[in-house]
């Protein structure tokens, strides 16, 4: 099969076409002939050498996939409700930038209703980490005010339509106006520029000084303390990444004085019982919103996957607004 193998850790250009056997799925997996790869934070982290895969999972980067069931064992498939030919769309913990790769049933989920196998694959990733840790993890409430940090990322825009879908309000920050633009059009209630406003005030006013009630940070840093001075009494910060860096001034007896959660999580190397949940949650919650077209994959841009250096470049320059895109047909 066709795939896409880093020479070594470095920038995009690392990122090569080659060969490899076909994967072979185990007990519990099934083998997807995929369609689309979608372009994750992680995939570059992993790229330079700041992120290994977890043990056994394939050092191919890639997190998530679409297209169709091809291998996996008939009585296993059945049970989870497939068969061979069903499109899906999965989450796996590697391996995703190439043409077959192995999934575990639990992690997959169907393509929603008119869905491209490109638009599927925007999916898993987003909806996964926003599901765990905002709802899981945050408790957002309907009512709840959520503050995104990053709006225009993958992970922004999904956290944008599915907080707003479960009737909460949110507030979004992003790097430029443009950017601001998007995530209102895409049903945010405030938009902030981080280059030119302050977050903080900017909260703060729009919230008549409550605060928000839930914080989704990608940033820590020094964020996390200008964090604790947007969240109302009680309020939740769910950390899950660290692009600002890991070091965190915060002031403990305004934690402890406001009774206020600082938590956070990685998703990779979860186990598959605990992913599987989360999958069992979205086709329950959030799978039938996305069928009556009350939420919309976001892309942004959709490269051949033989073009994976250039997906990675343009992530790199935080350009664009939603999902980046390999396509494995052309």
């Amino acid at each position: 099969m066709r795939a896409i193998a880093m020479t070594a850790a470095g920038g995009p250009e690392v990122l090569v076409e080659t060969t490899r056997p076909d994967p072979v799925p185990a007990a519990g997996e099934l083998l997807v002939q995929v369609s689309a790869s979608g372009v994750n934070r992680p995939d570059v982290l992993q790229r330079k050498g700041a992120y290994a895969p977890p043990p056994g999972a394939s050092d191919l980067p890639g997190l998530e996939i679409a297209g169709t069931i091809i291998g996996g064992d008939a009585a296993e498939l059945a049970a989870a409700g497939f068969k061979l030919g069903d499109r899906v769309c999965a989450l796996v913990a590697g391996g995703g930038y190439a043409e077959r790769c192995t999934a575990p049933i639990p992690q997959c989920l169907p393509v929603p209703t008119g869905l491209t196998d490109i638009e599927a694959a925007s999916l898993p990733e987003t909806f996964f980490t926003v599901w765990s840790n905002v709802w899981d993890r945050g408790r957002l409430q309907p009512g709840d005010t959520l503050l995104v940090q990053g709006g225009s990322s993958g992970i922004g825009v999904t956290a944008i339509q599915l907080a707003k879908a479960m009737g909460s309000k949110v507030i979004v920050t992003a790097g430029n106006d443009d950017k601001v633009a998007a995530c209102i059009a895409l049903g945010a209630d405030v938009g902030i520029n981080y280059k030119t406003q302050d977050f903080v005030a900017e909260v703060k006013a729009a919230t008549g000084g409550q605060g928000v009630n839930v914080v989704l940070d990608m940033v820590a840093g020094d964020y996390l303390a200008r964090e604790l001075q947007c969240v109302a009494d009680d309020g939740r910060i769910v950390i899950i990444a660290v692009q600002g860096g890991v070091n965190c001034a915060v002031n403990a007896g305004e934690v402890l004085r406001r009774r206020l959660t600082i938590t956070g999580s990685t998703l990779r190397p979860r186990p598959v019982r605990f992913k599987g949940a989360i999958a069992a949650a979205l086709r329950h919650h959030v799978w039938p919103l996305i069928d009556a077209g009350r939420i919309k994959p976001v892309i942004h841009t959709v490269f051949p996957a033989a073009q994976a250096a250039q997906a990675h470049a343009l992530m790199e320059t935080s350009q664009h607004v939603g999902k980046i895109m390999l396509d494995w047909t052309v």
